[in-house]
């Protein structure tokens, strides 16, 4: 696949960066609409918003060049190029989440109401922000047949992207996509539930995501790594722990205490 969409002199315009500004763009403008029924003044989600991108991103590429220090020991200008991929959405949540806390903390909103609007956006985002990693020809998992791509119904197109150097790959990078859009539309459901508890989206987001990222991982084969284990499965079964654990605690609440629905304080 050609990774450029199209160039503007000398300037070019990659796929890659365009559709995560799509999915960062149509993310921020789901958040307006579900914080303006709280009360939340757009400026403050556009302020939010800009500085949680930014240190994700800024998140996401640390994390993927500690993991892959020797790529970029010998060519250090290259750890500036994120327009060439090279993005750990872990490491980007990380940072996005603890950016996040601060500003709430800051400016006295509530944390956790604030990560279940996110999560609907950010996973949305997810899905989106995969496709460039089909342009880029990365994230892909193991060799494959093109007889096992097309006995399971993948577009013509794809599998015409999945054929790098002359071999068949696992589109992963759809795999995720399409797990990323089905946790999109499950939490615009639940959201919709009149006694659903702070911070229970934020759990499913995060179970949901977890679980496909940790059996899609075992397919790919250019995995972060850190101690023989892969990184993002490390994290997946960390994070599921933790949201089943705030899960337990919230099912101890009151039966309408803590309602995601009740008005801010």
């Amino acid at each position: 696949m050609n990774p450029v969409m199209f160039n503007i002199g000398k300037i070019s315009i990659r796929w890659y960066s365009f559709l995560i500004l799509v999915g960062v763009l149509i993310g921020v403008f789901l958040l307006i609409r579900e914080a303006k029924k709280f009360g939340i003044p757009k400026e403050t989600i556009i302020d939010l918003s800009f500085y949680t991108i930014v240190f994700g991103i800024l998140g996401a590429r640390i994390y993927y060049v500690i993991f892959n220090y020797q790529e970029y020991s010998t060519s250090f200008l290259d750890i500036f190029k994120v327009w060439q991929g090279g993005l750990a959405i872990h490491g980007g949540i990380i940072a996005g989440l603890i950016t996040l806390i601060l500003y709430c903390k800051k400016h006295n909103l509530p944390i956790l109401r604030m990560t279940d609007m996110i999560v609907v956006s950010l996973i949305l985002a997810q899905a989106i922000g995969r496709w460039g990693n089909f342009f880029n020809s990365e994230a892909h998992g193991r060799a494959v047949s093109l007889f096992f791509l097309k006995n399971h119904h993948i577009p013509n197109f794809i599998i015409e992207g999945m054929n790098i150097g002359g071999i068949y790959y696992h589109p992963t990078f759809l795999y995720e996509s399409l797990w990323c859009l089905g946790g999109f539309v499950i939490l615009l459901v639940l959201r919709k539930l009149k006694k659903l508890k702070v911070g229970n989206l934020t759990c499913f987001y995060i179970i949901w995501y977890s679980v496909g990222r940790f059996f899609i991982e075992t397919l790919r084969t250019d995995s972060l790594m850190f101690g023989g284990f892969k990184m993002a499965q490390i994290v997946s079964v960390v994070a599921i722990i933790i949201a089943i654990g705030i899960l337990i605690y919230n099912s101890k609440k009151g039966k309408y205490e803590d309602l995601y629905h009740s008005k801010i304080m």
